[in-house]
């Protein structure tokens, strides 16, 4: 079959286009931004709680309840449990949800609440779950669930190709929610000979602070499936489950690249005056946050940073996050790699007191490129839980030291050439 010349020379256009689109969005120069030097007020203030909500833009729920689900066997068999006794609706969204035995079980529990009357409702990442076919999903939409796909790769998409829906969650009646940075895969619950299964960490949320969870699935809903969810099946009457103080704090970016994350996360580390722990599985912070971090260590805070080790799932973003440990170090910061897996967990605590877990990674492409949703809690409590996790990953991991980096192979620095287009794509 010939093809016509106008039609080549507009394929060509349109293939050149989102060539460009995308150079654009690889050496777009990076947003700065600092915390102005100032007292902060104590973190467990109501002053910091209502300063910490106005900038971003985020409800303080006082009557909530937040459990920790550590690793694949604990969370999702509670996300299974509450989707199995959901009597109106479930709404799922993932970045990640890939072929195997776990998201077989997932669907199966979908398909079946779908028969059953209940309103099942998925939206999945075009880019992260790309080898996920829509013929995967036929029984859970022969059963009446929905499921959409979030800026799938196409031309009529090209312009948002580099804006990509990175939330992991499930909200179950409007009245349970999970949280995290898990996606519905197998390497999350399944370990294999060479590739134990991910350590990770998932928040069950009850009580007032569902009922923002669900908003943040409403807004990618409403984006992917052109409708607004609404209604008592969605959004019961909020009753307090328990006394932590939380947020749902969406993150999407903005012309400019600023996003609520980079404010809840820079805001909380310039606040800290006792210790910070980090662990993040893809940790390429940006100047300003780093800048933000050192200026921590000055102050006599204790940082403290977990990240992959030669298990990572991509050696060279781990090679590209190496390079940035020279800095932190010099200042004081200690920096752990993690041995017997993957660790995916997104956890920062602060002062023993704040916490945020959720999608957000300490690199640009969360604080400024992708959709994003954090759980920032204030409770000492759940801070000390987390913290006990903390602890038992470090003793599983390796501590790098500074004479230890500076003698790194000239094989690793190599890689490092890259690392700058890693920091605004990771």
């Amino acid at each position: 079959m010939q093809v016509s010349t106008g039609l080549f020379v507009i394929g060509a256009i349109v293939l050149a286009w989102q060539a460009f689109l995308l150079l654009m969005s690889l050496f777009a120069p990076s947003l700065k931004y600092q915390v102005e030097s100032f007292e902060a007020p104590p973190l467990d203030t109501e002053r910091f709680l209502k300063t910490l909500e106005a900038l971003t833009d985020a409800q303080v729920n006082h009557g909530s309840s937040i459990t920790v689900l550590t690793n694949g066997e604990k969370f999702y068999e509670a996300e299974l449990a509450a989707i199995r006794n959901a009597q109106r609706s479930v709404n799922l969204e993932a970045y990640i949800f890939e072929r195997g035995e776990v998201t077989k079980r997932f669907l199966q529990a979908l398909a079946e609440r779908a028969r059953a009357g209940v309103k099942v409702n998925l939206t999945i990442d075009g880019i992260g779950s790309f080898s996920t076919r829509r013929s995967y999903f036929r029984e859970l939409a022969d059963a009446g669930g929905r499921v959409k796909f979030y800026h799938p790769f196409s031309w009529k998409s090209v312009a948002r190709i580099n804006n990509r829906t990175h939330r992991e969650l499930l909200v179950a009646d409007g009245t349970v929610g999970f949280i995290g940075g898990a996606g519905i895969a197998d390497h999350w619950l399944i370990g294999r000979k060479k590739y134990p299964r991910w350590r990770d960490t998932v928040m069950k949320v009850e009580g007032d602070v569902v009922c923002n969870l669900q908003a943040t699935f409403a807004e990618n809903w409403l984006e992917s499936y052109g409708e607004v969810i609404f209604g008592e099946e969605y959004f019961p009457s909020p009753e307090a489950r328990g006394a932590s103080k939380a947020m749902v704090v969406n993150s999407a970016p903005s012309a400019g690249g600023s996003t609520r994350a980079r404010i809840l996360f820079q805001a909380l580390v310039a606040a800290a005056k006792k210790t910070i722990l980090i662990n993040s599985p893809y940790f390429l912070p940006d100047r300003s946050m780093t800048k933000e971090l050192v200026r921590a260590c000055k102050r006599g805070v204790n940082v403290r940073v977990i990240v992959p080790g030669k298990k990572s799932d991509h050696a060279l973003t781990r090679s590209s996050s190496r390079r940035l440990f020279g800095g932190l170090l010099k200042a004081g910061a200690k920096m752990y790699e993690y041995q017997p897996s993957m660790i995916h967990a997104k956890v920062l605590i602060v002062d023993g007191l704040w916490s945020v877990t959720g999608s957000t990674n300490f690199d640009n492409r969360s604080f400024g490129l992708n959709d994003e949703v954090n759980l920032a809690v204030r409770d000492d409590a759940i801070a000390e839980r987390l913290s006990e996790n903390f602890a038992v990953d470090l003793r599983a991991s390796h501590e790098v030291t500074l004479a230890e980096w500076q003698r790194r192979p000239a094989v690793e620095r190599l890689n490092e050439a890259v690392g700058w287009v890693l920091q605004r794509q990771q």
